[in-house]
């Protein structure tokens, strides 16, 4: 994928943390742009991300809490993965269908961000049988 994120859901409605295009470039490096604005996919295992009990990671662009280190499991794929958002409004789901497959994205619910896709099915034993893969990059510890 390789659009600018809306600031729409897919119901119409505004998300909550709107900025213009301008204000995004400015708070976010290039590479975080690229991926949270433009739904792009960081490299596989390049992303770093805080490890360690009981974390809470946020989106990097507008600070909502997506994630916990309580669901967060080693699916050897290269990005970060979770079985279950902190709560399921955190995030929005999207039909994805670039490179020639139906995926799902993920975005923030908060601002809309790209950050990632989720797998159903894939046999890694999780409560859910859900893999949230999430680029690194678009996550920070909560504060």
């Amino acid at each position: 994928m390789s659009e600018i994120i809306s600031n729409t859901k897919p119901d119409g409605q505004p998300y909550p943390v709107q900025k213009t295009d301008e204000q995004w470039k400015k708070d976010l490096t290039d590479f975080e742009y690229h991926v949270l604005r433009n739904a792009g996919t960081e490299p596989a295992w390049s992303g770093e991300i805080q490890k360690g009990e009981n974390l809470t990671y946020s989106c990097r662009g507008c600070g909502a809490k997506l994630f916990t280190s309580n669901e967060k499991f080693d699916s050897r794929c290269g990005w970060p993965s979770f079985w279950s958002p902190l709560a399921k409004e955190a995030i929005v789901e999207l039909p994805d269908y670039s490179l020639g497959q139906k995926r799902v994205e993920v975005r923030c619910a908060t601002c809309g961000s790209h950050l990632g896709h989720v797998f159903e099915g894939e046999g890694f034993f999780t409560p859910t049988d859900l893999r949230y893969c999430i680029n690194a990059v678009c996550l920070q510890p909560a504060e």
